[in-house]
């Protein structure tokens, strides 16, 4: 696809990974329609940080649960990148109603008026999480699901939604399952940053459990997965995983990172950080044959070329990170 004047909706495209989307969007020429919560400071996320790139960006606030409001940024483009979501474990726990709106409800309000406007292609964002403990090795995409937080069932849900629309209304969408992305501009609720601002500071890095493996998928390669499937006519009615097809213990990651940036640190266990019982997920690790046979995805990016890029970030961004601190 040339995505040169290409008419683009990114849904969530304050966080994480939708401003990189947002960002690598604008560099191949598309006109890109950014979706971020209202909010009455009138913060537009990560996106304060991106310029205007020629009018090609248009930022339009609203609530992906307010149905008027995805209508508005719906109108006129012809893909969808949808992203938002609340995406906290931790938190889910605490408001799970809150995740059933967001990403339940969210979602369904996104695939219908994209559906009653016809755009040729929606591009819905899972995650490793709906699988659950691993219960095999690979995870392919023909896993069984098992929800062990709140979180994880509202992307189930989510997820066969997306994939009923192109079932019944043969809406094109493509469900992309992300394993662990990280990089710059990941918040401190995640592990990767938490442990960089951690090391920072230097004494003790505190974590959860220290032995569940996660596959670790820089966030550069995560949003080439996104641009293929979007363009890739066989993906549609797909799930599609985004990973590595390596893992590494928590424990080992700390190890790893505080090695790379040369601090001394003690790694402890922390109660409050660990999940309920039955609700980790002991072990992650991705099949990438369908991303390679259908996309022609790859891995660009080691784990430690990634982490050396989101340290030297980080370390520039000190100010966004409470170390001292527990992000939920």
């Amino acid at each position: 696809m040339n995505w040169t004047g290409k008419k683009v909706l990114v849904t969530g495209a304050g966080g994480f990974i939708g401003s990189h989307l947002t960002d690598r969007l604008l560099e191949l020429g598309a006109h890109c329609r950014a979706m971020v919560r209202y909010n009455s400071a009138g913060s537009r996320g990560w996106l304060d940080e991106i310029a205007s790139q020629d009018g090609r960006l248009e930022v339009v606030a609203g609530d992906v649960c307010d149905r008027d409001s995805v209508a508005r940024a719906v109108q006129g483009v012809d893909v969808v990148f949808h992203l938002a979501a609340l995406i906290g474990i931790p938190y889910s726990y605490e408001a799970p109603a809150s995740y059933v709106r967001t990403n339940v409800e969210g979602t369904l309000n996104v695939l219908r008026v994209a559906h009653e406007h016809n755009v040729e292609r929606v591009v819905h964002t899972s995650t490793s999480e709906v699988y659950g403990t691993a219960r095999y090795v690979p995870i392919d995409e023909e896993h069984p699901l098992r929800a062990q937080s709140p979180y994880a069932a509202t992307k189930i849900a989510a997820d066969q939604l997306a994939l009923s629309f192109e079932r019944s209304f043969r809406l094109p969408v493509v469900v992309v399952r992300p394993f662990n992305t990280y990089g710059p501009r990941q918040s401190a609720r995640a592990v990767i940053p938490t442990i960089i601002s951690q090391c920072l500071t230097g004494g003790v890095v505190r974590l959860g459990h220290l032995t569940p493996t996660r596959d670790l998928n820089y966030v550069a390669d995560t949003v080439e997965g996104f641009l293929l499937a979007a363009q890739c006519a066989k993906a549609v009615g797909q799930v599609i995983n985004i990973g590595t097809g390596t893992e590494i213990a928590i424990g080992d990651l700390a190890r790893k990172i505080a090695g790379l940036m040369g601090a001394s640190v003690d790694i402890e266990f922390e109660a409050q950080r660990a999940r309920p019982d039955n609700s980790e997920v002991e072990r992650l690790c991705a099949s990438t044959h369908r991303a390679k046979e259908l996309l022609g995805w790859a891995q660009r990016h080691t784990l430690e070329d990634g982490l050396r890029r989101t340290i030297e970030w980080i370390r520039g961004h000190s100010a966004y990170y409470r170390p001292c601190g527990y992000a939920i």
